[in-house]
């Protein structure tokens, strides 16, 4: 059901009244500036450009169910203040404009709140657009996949602008935007290869006018998910390369065009699976982790700019994936994937939560919300993981190297700063070796933290 929750309004005109009351304010504030001693807190910090490793809310979360559910999610989401992504359309949120300057932000509110209660710090993705910016009717809206993934027309990327400002404008503690979803809709079948151009000046009047809402608003994109082809394949051969596979050379080119035609931006935002373009992980599931660390230093040689990951995935559905994979090797390769990020220089990642309603749910933060016995909302080892390596590597990190014997330990994958050690696991079987100096005994795929000194 739509619901219209209002239009745009223009402020109205100033009384007499209320502008001796602004001056007054301002007379106050400028007298009270001059009395603080140096170091002041004239002004508020601006939003940090990189915010650490958090999640993305889909379909199903944590904002209803049952309440004790619900606050066992709260409370595990509340031991740790992470970065929490929402969309504006789809993944949990209704159509915000279901026609021209009518509003439902309902089920937007629902999500953003549920982040502000548990003290996240809230990230909206600008996606996906009504219908009738992408040619479907005014007033209805069609959650097919071919209709919600489809990129607004180029007649409206000002509406489309236009609602993202407004959406800015209702959430002003909301300081982080990406702008659309994997491009989403940008295909040109015609020349197939990516509509760059399109979501670069789709891209470019949404940050306009989230900088014209706040300077402080930070945007970023182009969000693209840099798909890959196994080795010795020709396809869209590219010189991003690896025993992993090769990227698709024509996502490199979007990306080129983007980060050479954009007026600006404050972060760079990636997505991207270990495995290729046909489910394979080479040249297995743990050295395919690599392509996160080639993609994160080619971005990195091309912008000086904090590098986000959207959306990143090690299980592929052709190896069994999550109904398969044991809860030991989910953790292993999702810890390894992320060390993997950060040595490619990312300091922003978001876990796509694939929460369900019933039943077993494999790579979920948390049981359902829904469960009425007794376990519904309890943290499961992902979360838990999760807002440690959030807690021990911030965006801040000095990484540091470690002594590990037998020497370089190809397999066991570490990552350490001056107070903690990662140590993962890759093989199926046990695994014995010293860091710094220290002996440690790993079951199969075991992750473990160490403190140093």
């Amino acid at each position: 059901m739509t619901t219209a929750r209002g239009q745009r309004t223009r402020p109205g005109r100033w009384r007499v009244g209320t502008l001796f009351t602004v001056v007054a304010v301002t007379l106050a504030l400028v007298l009270s500036c001059r009395a603080a001693p140096p170091g002041g807190h004239d002004r508020p910090s601006p939003p940090p450009a990189s915010l650490g490793w958090g999640l993305t809310h889909t379909q199903y979360s944590a904002d209803d169910g049952e309440q004790a559910a619900v606050s066992a999610v709260r409370d595990a989401l509340a031991e740790r203040s992470l970065p929490q992504n929402q969309h504006i359309m789809g993944w949990g949120a209704d159509n915000p404009e279901p026609s021209p300057g009518h509003y439902d932000f309902a089920a937007l509110d629902d999500r953003i709140n549920f982040i502000r209660r548990v003290g996240g710090t809230p990230v909206i993705t600008l996606c996906c657009a009504p219908d009738w910016m992408k040619e479907g009717a005014a007033g209805s809206t069609d959650w097919s996949r071919h209709s919600l993934e489809a990129a607004p027309a180029p007649e409206h990327y000002d509406d489309f602008a236009a609602l993202s400002a407004t959406i800015a404008e209702r959430y002003p503690d909301v300081r982080h935007f990406m702008v659309w979803n994997e491009f989403k809709g940008f295909f040109d079948e015609t020349r197939k290869r990516w509509n760059y151009e399109g979501y670069t000046e789709l891209y470019n009047r949404v940050r306009h006018a989230l900088k014209r809402v706040s300077e402080e608003n930070l945007v970023g994109g182009p969000y693209l998910n840099m798909d890959s082809f196994g080795p010795g394949r020709s396809t869209y051969q590219s010189s991003l390369k690896g025993s992993w596979g090769s990227v698709d050379q024509r996502v490199l080119d979007a990306f080129d065009y983007w980060n050479t035609h954009k007026t600006g931006a404050d972060f760079v935002v990636v997505d991207g699976s270990s495995f290729t373009h046909d489910d394979e992980t080479l040249p297995d599931r743990f050295g395919a982790l690599d392509k996160f660390t080639a993609v994160g230093r080619w971005v990195r040689a091309r912008t000086h700019l904090p590098l986000w990951w959207a959306e990143y995935y090690v299980e592929p559905e052709a190896d069994g994936g999550r109904d398969r994979w044991s809860e030991q090797l989910r953790l292993a390769t999702q810890a390894a994937g992320m060390i993997a990020m950060v040595r490619g220089g990312a300091t922003t990642g978001f876990y796509w939560n694939p929460q369900k309603r019933t039943g077993p749910c494999a790579g979920c933060l948390w049981r359902s919300t829904d469960l009425t016995d007794g376990t519904g909302g309890e943290p499961q080892p992902l979360l838990e993981f999760l807002r440690r390596f959030d807690e021990e590597f911030p965006p801040s990190t000095k990484y540091r190297t470690v002594d590990v014997s037998p020497a370089g330990a190809p397999d066991a994958w570490v990552l350490a700063d001056d107070d903690a050690v990662l140590v993962v696991n890759t093989l199926e079987r046990p695994l014995r070796l010293k860091v710094d100096g220290r002996t440690v005994q790993l079951a199969g795929h075991q992750v473990v933290w160490l403190r140093r000194g």
